[in-house]
């Protein structure tokens, strides 16, 4: 269901109003990165969509890879790299799955405005991923949208979106239970993201492989 609602959102919808392609990198990447909380070194970022993220850092030196559900989301990604002429890896895959084409492991894992498309009954297996593919000591970064955000009716843990996405607004309590399993925590904190069309809260969570 999510792979071909994807599909259609990339197939049909004009990139610019696609909500979470963005027009910048967000600010809460470029804070790690500029400030040296997060070094080069094999980063990968999950529900990478067009791939501006991913490119980013392979500028910044890392070796870069991203993974979206969406095939056609990642031939754009890959076609923005040949132009661009910067070298980084796409794999289209559902994180919620095996990722059995994905090899290695990395220093740094993230996804920006991802987990908020999975629920709950799945978000287990989603973790599970993240925690075997992270080097020991590696660093993993979730954004998400807080319950108490006013977007798309203000209320409820379910909530659909104008482009007919249904998303799940998590709790800091929820975010905090899910990550201690497998994580030493290091922030978990509401904040307030600028949004591509409106601002937002945001659950942030900067992680540590125990």
């Amino acid at each position: 269901m999510i792979k071909e609602q994807m599909e259609q959102i990339y197939k049909n919808t004009p990139h610019d109003r696609i909500p979470w392609n963005l027009p910048s990198i967000p600010e809460i990447l470029t804070d790690l990165i500029e400030g040296e909380k997060v070094k080069p070194g094999r980063a990968l970022e999950l529900g990478c969509g067009l791939g501006r993220n991913v490119l980013y850092l392979a500028e910044k030196g890392f070796e870069a890879h991203g993974i979206d559900v969406s095939e056609t989301a990642i031939a754009e990604a890959r076609k923005s790299a040949e132009q661009q002429r910067v070298t980084c890896n796409f794999l289209a895959a559902d994180v919620r799955g095996g990722m059995d084409d994905m090899r290695g492991q990395f220093d740094f894992i993230f996804d920006y405005e991802l987990l908020h498309h999975i629920f709950p009954a799945d978000r287990l297996k989603y973790i599970e991923n993240v925690h075997r593919f992270l080097k020991s000591n590696g660093q993993y970064l979730s954004v998400c949208f807080s319950e108490d955000s006013p977007q798309f009716g203000g209320i409820g843990k379910y909530r659909k979106t104008p482009i007919n996405t249904e998303l799940y607004f998590s709790s800091e309590e929820e975010i905090e239970e899910l990550f201690s399993q497998f994580f030493k925590i290091k922030e978990l904190k509401t904040i307030e993201v600028v949004g591509k069309f409106a601002p937002h809260k945001a659950i942030y969570a900067l992680l540590c492989k125990k």
